[in-house]
């Protein structure tokens, strides 16, 4: 089954024109009775813009998608992979597993989705106390292969990871949140059994260890890296990194970027340094100007790092997930794109945003939900598309693209 580009662009463009009309015979209803109409700015129409509607809510006998990871395969496949909320929109614990949809034709049609890390009874208890949530994409450049992990949480009704006795210190089912991983080498046509990594990573003195929702990057001399986060031993959030230079092979941990936030995006920087982008939950209490995302850079894989100019001051947040790529054009210039919800309160406005220097300014912007939007995750399609999967006003879960000219580029 293939899911169609929705049919509102022509709808939406005969609407603009019938406003436009109505416009033209106020104005000329003003003329007449010798009356002056101040003039007023043009609203972009975001809505204009064709999306494909990967979920709508109670489709495919499931609820709601949530938490929506993207990436482009070297075959360049689109793997679109997220939560599939079986009974609610709720966090963990709940029955959820981390499902996966395909497209082979640069996101105009995708496949039906169908899940790839499904914990099932596990441990004879029922699937409402097996839950897998948070899943972040990473695609080895230089082998193919791609790499899916995500949380499991067995057990513990009621609780949630990030709070409380949802995860605590210890590496056992009982104890803690577990840290999974899938795998494919067929371009995303199968998927390996969950594995079990949470010994291999997690300090047993942490109360949580995890993937940050998202995508993971190869880096150009071949280093694969994950953005995490967690709780340390006092349960206090913090962002990391996860890495490996032999293809998967063996991980390391880096140290904390930042303490007191979550959900982070990594890229790589024009000269191989590498940007961390992290949620803060001191934005809760900030509605100021100095409210924005958190931004550290390390030159060294995160055993050392250091905050960002533009850290808390040019990227606005209503604490929330956000996606952060690098591109390289063809003329040799690197592009940070970053999307989130640009609003200090409320999850609405989906933005995407580029920069040219590093992440210092951020120049040129695309509204594209000017209604709604929450969690996102960006994508290059190819040279000069850019893609975004997201929760939108529209849907649970849509993907759209946006030209690269769009941002003023040409190459």
């Amino acid at each position: 089954m293939q899911q169609q580009v929705a049919t509102r662009y022509d709808l939406a463009r005969k609407t603009r024109y019938a406003r436009l009309r109505l416009m033209m015979s106020l104005l000329f209803a003003y003329g007449s009775l010798g009356l002056t109409l101040g003039v007023m700015p043009v609203k972009g129409f975001a809505e204009d813009r064709p999306f494909v509607v990967i979920h709508r809510q109670g489709e495919n006998d499931c609820h709601t998608f949530r938490i929506p990871a993207i990436t482009v395969t070297n075959q360049g496949t689109l793997l679109a992979v997220y939560d599939m909320r079986y009974r609610s929109r709720r966090d963990l614990q709940g029955h959820m597993d981390i499902g996966l949809s395909r497209s082979t034709d640069g996101g105009k049609t995708w496949e039906a989705p169908k899940p790839i890390m499904d914990m099932g009874t596990y441990g004879g208890l029922p699937e409402d106390q097996n839950g897998c949530s948070d899943p972040n994409i990473l695609v080895d450049k230089e082998t193919g292969d791609i790499w899916v992990c995500a949380v499991w949480t067995h057990g513990k009704p009621g609780t949630h990871q990030w709070r409380g006795r949802g995860s605590e210190p210890g590496l056992e089912l009982h104890q803690s949140t577990q840290f999974m991983m899938v795998r494919s080498s067929d371009d995303g046509q199968s998927w390996s059994k969950p594995e079990n990594w949470t010994s291999r990573l997690k300090n047993p003195k942490w109360h949580l260890f995890a993937p940050a929702p998202g995508n993971g990057i190869t880096m150009k001399n071949g280093t694969l890296v994950i953005p995490t986060d967690g709780r340390d031993e006092e349960g206090l959030p913090f962002s990391n990194l996860l890495w490996s230079q032999d293809h998967g092979e063996t991980w390391s941990l880096s140290s904390p970027a930042r303490s007191d936030t979550t959900e982070c995006a990594v890229a790589e920087l024009s000269d191989g340094t590498l940007m961390l982008n992290m949620r803060d939950n001191r934005n809760r209490g900030d509605k100021t100007a100095s409210n924005g995302r958190a931004v550290s850079i390390t030159a060294n894989l995160g055993e050392t790092w250091r905050v960002h100019s533009s850290d808390h001051r040019s990227l606005p947040e209503p604490v929330c997930m956000a996606s952060l790529i690098s591109h390289t054009l063809s003329d040799g210039r690197h592009i940070l794109f970053f999307s989130n919800p640009n609003h200090r309160s409320k999850r609405k406005n989906m933005t995407v945003r580029m920069s040219l220097d590093d992440g210092k300014t951020w120049t040129k912007s695309v509204l594209l939900d000017e209604a709604g939007g929450a969690y996102s995750s960006l994508v290059m399609v190819n040279s000069s598309t850019l893609g975004i999967l997201y929760e939108s006003s529209r849907a649970d879960m849509v993907f759209q693209k946006i030209a690269l000219h769009e941002f003023g580029l040409s190459f």
